[in-house]
């Protein structure tokens, strides 16, 4: 499946889960998602995005590795189910906007939380998602930069 129509579904599952464990769960299959993202731009995607996109990936690992909310059915794994990027400009802002809502939606669940461990666990995940976020601006002003002829150093290529 593409990379913005899973990150839909992602976008729909997190705005539609009910409770702590849910919201928890589709955090951990955004930075799944994000992880997969990461990993295929840093293949394949534009050279100019490869080590930010690499970071990504490395973040995002992150973000999965402080939630204990890995699907436990292979087949659930929505990251699993990504076969191509399409647009890489239109799956980083699609991917950014859904790190917002995650951290927004895990902010929700820290408020909520009865215990340190899951508070803290969520405020790792927090962190983990705007670093992420993060990661996909960079890649999109880079894109940008491009777009408009600029190099590395700044200078106009003309």
């Amino acid at each position: 499946m593409e990379a913005v129509r899973l990150i839909v579904v992602s976008r729909r599952a997190l705005a539609g889960s009910g409770d702590m464990d849910e919201v928890v769960a589709e955090a951990w299959q955004a930075q799944a998602l994000a992880q997969a993202i990461g990993s295929r731009l840093a293949v394949s995607g534009p050279p100019e995005l490869r080590g930010e996109a690499l970071g990504l990936t490395e973040l995002a690992g992150r973000g999965c590795g402080v939630l204990d909310a890995a699907p436990r059915d292979i087949a659930d794994l929505r990251a699993a189910r990504l076969t191509e990027l399409g647009d890489a400009r239109e799956a980083l802002l699609c991917l950014g906007g859904l790190l917002a809502e995650v951290g927004i939606a895990l902010v929700g669940v820290a408020c909520a939380a009865d215990e340190q461990g899951t508070y803290w666990q969520c405020m790792e995940a927090i962190d983990a998602a705007d670093e992420s976020r993060d990661r996909v601006l960079e890649m999109l002003r880079r894109l940008a930069d491009r777009d408009h002829g600029v190099v590395e150093r700044g200078w106009a290529t003309g």
